[in-house]
Order: C-alpha cells, then structure tokens, then sequence
C-alpha cells in the first residue's frame, strides 16, 4: 500500500491522472461511450486496446471510480503471467464481498503480455467462473495477441485518434502539461515542451514520465531534446544487446513515425559503440538494405522490427 501511495505522491503520471472520463484528452465519441456506461452505473466486460499510454488504464479506473465499484488491477506482463498467482489473486478478490455493495471488476494491465496459450485460455475460465458478480477490462497494445475467445467475451474498444483531430487534442495536452509544470514550479520553454508532444503524443505517460525526468534541474529547455534522443537509442541498444526482443517491439512501437531518415541515421552514429569491430561492415550493410525498403513498405512498424531483430540475432555486441 505504501509504494502506490508513494507513485501517486511523486510521479506525474498518477499524481495527474484524469479521475473522471470528462478529464481524459480523448475524441469525442470514445468518451461518450465511456460516459454511457458511466451514467448506466455499469461496466460490461471490455478489451480496450491502442497504443502504449494513450489513456486505456486511466479510463478503465476512471469509470469504476465514477460507478463507485471495487476494483483491482493486475498486470498481465507481471501477476498475469503465472496461472496461480492469476487464479488466486482473481479468486480472492471475486470471493469477497463488495464494500460497495454492487458488482466488482478486475482490470488485466497489459494483457497481450499473457502467454496465449496457457495463461489466455485458463482466464477465460475464469471469467466464465466469477461472471455472477465480477467484470473483467483488459488492456491490450496488440489486440492480435488476445486469443478469440477472450475477443468474444468482451466489447471490444479500440483507443484511435484520428488525424484529423490530433493536433487538437495535443494542443488540449500541452495546456494540461503547462498547467502541471507551473503548478511544479517547473521553467520550461514551450517549443520544447511542444515539440516532445508533436513527437510521442498520444502517448501521454511518455510524454510526463519524459517531462518529469528531465525537470530535476528544474528547467526544461533545448537541451532536453538532444538528451532524450541519446537516451532513447541506448534504450534500444540496451535491449538488442540483451536480446530482449519484446523491448526492441516495444521501442519501437513508441517511436516509428512516418518518416524514418532521422531515425537510421541515429541508429547508425549510436551503434558502432555497442558492437565488436568485425560486425559493424554487416550492420552497415543491413542498415542501408531495411533504409531501401523503408520507402517502399506498408508497415513500417514491421520493417523496422525486422531489421533491428536481424541485427540483434547476428551482431556481437560489447
């Protein structure tokens, strides 16, 4: 109890996390969709899936704090992983009585991090199994990771942000950011603070956590960017040297845009430190085949993946 009441003292992201759907920075349909369950005073059972901080957990506790239902929260990439501490914890929770008298629910964090071939099919038992008095809302940044009969079992939400009203949802964020860093006593020159939003938003946990590290000097000016960009690489370099390969997936899912030019050529001043001598001719060789094919691709999600996967597989690493 005392380390979550610790997160929501000092990190940013808890301490300002919407507690109402009026508060999230969503489009207009998604939040009266939510806003209908709201005012029903119940919650069906929801997959809610987009990508990595775009406000799936905030809305899920955001509803049943409105409803005034209990609830717990467990992370699939952690708890979940492990069919007893699943079954247990869900066990414990479903069997107890409601504080607030009515039906309870179990928020599943992250659940495409559960294996879909075992711990996927035992929680669909175990929905069927406590479905008289508890709801379960599952959070996904690839909702091709949850198996079928999970899909079948829930509404599924997808967290989009359509073009055409990004930017006048991020312009919504920078006035919620400004207000944050003002109320933190935090100097910041508002391009800079801008220009982080344009880059990572919708991910706006990103966009906080990055804003609240780079604060302690109590200023956030120019020299922010140069030392985010240093600091995200060796983030990726990290994980291909570890062959941590749902960290590559992951980074890079946070980070492939549109254009990635600017991209190859980071990875390619940044890697020649982190491998052997002997690997760096391939490396160069690969680098410039995946740049190729990065014009020409649908996804270049998946490009990219691929290309750093094949680099993390055969570089020797220092």
């Amino acid at each position: 109890m005392e380390y979550y009441i610790m997160r929501e003292q000092f990190l940013w992201v808890e301490k300002y996390r919407p507690k109402t759907i009026s508060d999230t920075i969503l489009p207009d349909d998604l939040k009266q969709t939510f806003q209908t369950f709201v005012s029903d005073g119940t919650v069906p059972n929801l997959l809610l899936t987009g990508g990595a901080g775009v406000g799936k957990t905030t809305v899920a506790k955001a509803m049943l704090d409105e409803i005034g239902a209990d609830y717990i929260i467990i992370n699939g990439s952690d708890e979940g992983r492990y069919i007893d501490t699943l079954h247990g914890k869900i066990k414990n929770f479903a069997s107890s009585v409601s504080l607030a008298g009515g039906r309870k629910y179990i928020i599943l964090d992250e659940a495409d991090y559960m294996n879909a071939q075992s711990i996927q099919p035992a929680l669909r038992n175990f929905m069927e199994t406590y479905s008289a008095n508890c709801g379960f809302i599952l959070t996904c940044n690839f909702v091709n990771k949850i198996i079928a009969p999970l899909h079948s079992r829930c509404s599924v939400i997808e967290f989009r942000i359509p073009a055409a009203q990004k930017p006048k949802l991020a312009g919504q964020f920078f006035k919620r950011v400004s207000k944050i860093l003002q109320t933190e006593g935090i100097e910041f020159d508002q391009k800079v603070v801008a220009e982080m939003i344009t880059k990572h938003f919708p991910d706006n946990r990103r966009i906080l956590n990055e804003l609240q590290r780079y604060s302690v000097s109590g200023k956030i000016d120019a020299g922010v960017l140069a030392n985010q960009v240093d600091s995200d690489m060796k983030t990726l370099i990290n994980g291909m040297k570890n062959k941590e390969f749902s960290v590559v997936r992951k980074w890079v899912a946070q980070n492939v845009d549109g254009d990635m030019t600017p991209f190859f050529r980071r990875f390619y001043e940044s890697i020649h430190e982190h491998v052997a001598p002997s690997s760096i001719p391939q490396i160069v060789v690969t680098l410039a085949e995946y740049q190729y094919k990065s014009a020409f691709v649908a996804d270049q999600e998946i490009n990219t993946t691929a290309m750093l996967t094949e680099i993390m597989v055969d570089a020797e690493f220092q």
